[in-house]
């Protein structure tokens, strides 16, 4: 059973800072939460992750005061609940297109009376002997930290009845695949998608939901943290190596 560090800091109004995670590391993990990181998210939607691999990232994470969270690879009750079963503070799903879709993930990561999520007292999740803990569904459906991801122009027009959901923390915008869905792939600054994010980050926040969005440099995060933006990872865990190994060894040759 954990407590929602990262979920506590988002419903005070602060901005979390983070990293996409595709090299399976548990020591990279600590590493990055000893080095003050908030979050990790281990994406098992474009990394070669094993459940037994993530589920020591999550308790390197967790050893470090950072907060474990996992994309899932796809909008799977299966994936889902064995990501949530090996300790994952909170799910983020991709792709998420319209009401039903979203309904379906959130349903999936609850349990009842909020969702569907699978029952069992003996994983990771409830410490392995969940049955001697009182209100364990409840205080595990009250941890849990939900992430939907909208990723095209589709997605954005849906995004008033994604929102009429209700029970969602967190509306995270992917900016690459919205580029794709613009016809203008990986150009993430493009002055049209910037402002399609800017009326998506105004609606949700009105509704009381806290946006998260990719950055890339400093600036990047100063100009969606200008906008209402909380939740923001730094590129990746191998974008930041390689920004600080080449760094480093330039540094290095011009001596």
């Amino acid at each position: 059973m954990f407590n929602n560090i990262l979920k506590d800091k988002l419903k005070n109004g602060e901005t979390v800072f983070g990293t996409w995670t595709t090299i399976p590391s548990p020591t990279l993990i600590e590493i990055f939460g000893k080095s003050g990181m908030d979050f990790v998210i281990i994406d098992h939607e474009h990394g070669p992750f094993t459940y037994e691999t993530s589920e020591n990232m999550i308790r390197a994470a967790e050893n470090s005061n950072c907060t474990p969270l996992i994309r899932v690879s796809r909008n799977s009750s299966s994936e889902i609940l064995r990501s949530l079963e090996i300790g994952a503070h909170g799910i983020m799903v991709p792709q998420v297109e319209n009401y039903d879709e979203a309904k379906k993930a959130l349903m999936s990561m609850k349990y009842s009376p909020l969702g569907n999520r699978g029952v069992s007292a003996f994983t990771r999740s409830s410490d392995y002997y969940g049955i001697t803990i009182e209100n364990r569904t409840q205080k595990l459906n009250d941890s849990t930290l939900s992430v939907l991801l909208i990723e095209s122009v589709n997605a954005i027009s849906n995004l008033d009845s994604i929102l009429d959901c209700g029970g969602i923390d967190l509306i995270y915008i992917g900016t690459y695949d919205l580029s794709q869905s613009l016809g203008i792939i990986d150009n993430v600054n493009d002055s049209n998608l910037i402002s399609i994010v800017e009326k998506a980050v105004d609606k949700i926040r009105k509704h009381g939901v806290s946006a998260g969005i990719l950055a890339q440099s400093e600036s990047d995060a100063k100009r969606w943290i200008d906008i209402g933006i909380q939740f923001i990872p730094y590129i990746a865990d191998c974008g930041i190596i390689y920004e600080s190994v080449a760094s480093k060894i330039n540094n290095l040759k011009e001596l």
